[in-house]
């Protein structure tokens, strides 16, 4: 299978995609530049069709600039906003755009990187340091009162994270493991009972953001592999779809039927001219689609 190429390459590093219907569309974030790519239901559907889109003056993916010179990961609120986390911390988005930042939660040499909401409407987010540094990174909490917390550490560089459709498990990646771990959920103690889920170090490319299908099924966009994976309930590889561009770093599913797999790449790192598609959105419709039911912060 082969992911169809649907923007040109208009981040330089994408990361965390998400398809709401508080929105209208896909979003997902140039993570480096501080800014949120907003693509509306019927642009995608445009895209899909071809030809390939464009932001700035006239394109049709929208860049939505933030207070921060990092936005990690954006995600749907109940209020019709956004919840999002910046370089240090936390922020929230009103129904009108207005985006108020929360204070900073630390002030190491560290950023978030990946997050999702979970069943209780609080919002997940980890992080990672510059360089990488192992056991530097930890997992935050942001609880719909507004208030936070550090729920572990002894991560490196926190990657993909998604619960599952009954709220009971969630699906992570620490990308230096090689793996796909899953946890036990529960409202009160957060993640807990951490163990493997898929080891994927043989596999081309490391694990980094995932998604889950309608039907359980996990997808891993392995970075530096060219490649998403798709992982049945035993952690089995049951389907690989290639990208054109190296460093495949996330995916969720969207379009109205939720049948679309949209991808993200970035270019972090690269020369001018090295791997042109990188910085691309991607698509390909494996023949599954994602789960109908939203999570939204504040629940």
């Amino acid at each position: 299978m082969h992911a169809e190429r649907i923007t040109d390459s208009i981040c330089g590093h994408a990361e965390g995609p998400c398809w709401s219907d508080t929105w209208g569309g896909l979003r997902w974030v140039d993570m480096l530049a501080g800014d949120i790519m907003h693509l509306d239901a019927a642009g995608a559907a445009s895209a899909l069709r071809g030809p390939a889109v464009t932001d700035g003056p006239g394109g049709a993916a929208t860049r939505l600039p933030t207070p921060s010179s990092v936005v990690a990961c954006v995600r749907p609120a109940s209020s019709g906003g956004a919840v999002l986390a910046l370089e240090k911390g936390f922020a929230l988005e009103d129904a009108d755009g207005t985006i108020d930042p929360l204070p900073p939660l630390w002030d190491e040499d560290v950023r978030m990187n990946e997050g999702a909401i979970a069943p209780d409407g609080s919002f997940l987010c980890g992080t990672m340091g510059y360089g990488a540094p192992q056991g530097a990174a930890s997992m935050w909490r942001l609880h719909p009162d507004g208030s936070t917390t550090r729920e572990f550490g002894d991560l490196t560089i926190s990657n993909g994270l998604a619960f599952s459709a009954d709220g009971t498990r969630a699906y992570y990646v620490d990308t230096p493991t090689g793996r796909v771990d899953v946890f036990d959920w529960s409202d009160a103690d957060g993640l807990v009972g951490r163990r493997p889920f898929a080891d994927l170090a043989d596999e081309d490319g490391h694990p980094d953001g995932l998604c889950l299908d309608a039907e359980g099924n996990v997808w891993v966009a392995m970075h530096s592999g060219h490649q998403v994976l798709g992982l049945d309930a035993r952690g089995a590889v049951i389907e690989r779809i290639a990208v054109d561009a190296r460093q495949v770093t996330a995916c969720t599913f969207g379009g109205e039927d939720r049948s679309t797999l949209f991808i993200t790449t970035s270019r972090e790192n690269l020369a001018d001219g090295e791997d042109p598609s990188a910085g691309s959105l991607f698509a390909v419709r494996p023949g599954v689609s994602g789960p109908r039911a939203e999570l939204l912060f504040g629940g």
